[in-house]
């Protein structure tokens, strides 16, 4: 019996868009959080960004938000953003002394989580809101969006009502009038028995009386 195939982890390309070279990003990512350290230290404003690091943050987010799990959401922008700012709040915290397998702070790893856990909360704040909308929707008429008069909201309505006509082919008017004033409503057929079949003479036949 052949044993199933384990799936491979596939990595992104090195000529792709999105991707990050992991140990050149810790490296940057060290350089920085230990050159702010110095500054608040030395008690003079804090450095910005590098725009290396900024990049780096904008391809882990996007490239995750292409993953299948994020990529069909409209707001997926937004995602993104959300994930760069969560990022860059949070950059200064970075642990550079925490030990990895290559020895190299592994920040890929730490700001792809960050980004993660920032598209769920994006998710989960669009959800609440698309809930008020249609709660709004449902329980307040035409007039809570707008004033019209009497009639105005009959023209409205009319116009609905035609839109929903044309969309709907059961709903042309002049196929419905031929409908009704042409053709009667089908009748019900009788369930009777089978008919018999003729019999035809045959050598049986002088055995069977007539009836």
């Amino acid at each position: 019996m052949e044993q199933p195939s384990k799936r491979k982890r596939t990595r992104r390309k090195k000529d792709s868009v999105d991707y990050v070279n992991n140990q050149e990003f810790g490296e940057a990512v060290a350089e920085h959080v230990r050159g702010v350290k110095s500054d608040e230290e030395e008690g003079v404003e804090p450095r910005p960004l590098t725009d290396y690091v900024g990049l780096c943050l904008y391809k882990i987010a996007n490239g995750l938000s292409r993953s299948p799990n994020f990529i069909n959401y409209t707001y997926r922008e937004d995602m993104v953003m959300d994930a760069v700012e969560n990022c860059v709040k949070v950059i200064n915290n970075f642990d550079i002394t925490k030990k990895t397998r290559t020895g190299v702070p592994n920040a890929f790893s730490y700001f792809t989580q960050i980004t993660y856990f920032a598209f769920l909360r994006r998710i989960a704040k669009e959800k609440r809101q698309t809930e008020i909308k249609q709660r709004v929707i449902d329980n307040n008429s035409i007039d809570m969006f707008a004033e019209f008069g009497t009639e105005d909201a009959n023209a409205i309505g009319e116009s609905i009502v035609e839109r929903m006509r044309h969309r709907n082919g059961l709903w042309d008017e002049d196929h419905w009038v031929d409908q009704d004033a042409d053709k009667a409503p089908p009748k019900k057929k009788k369930r009777g028995r089978p008919a018999k079949k003729a019999v035809t003479n045959g050598p049986l036949n002088e055995f069977f009386g007539e009836e």
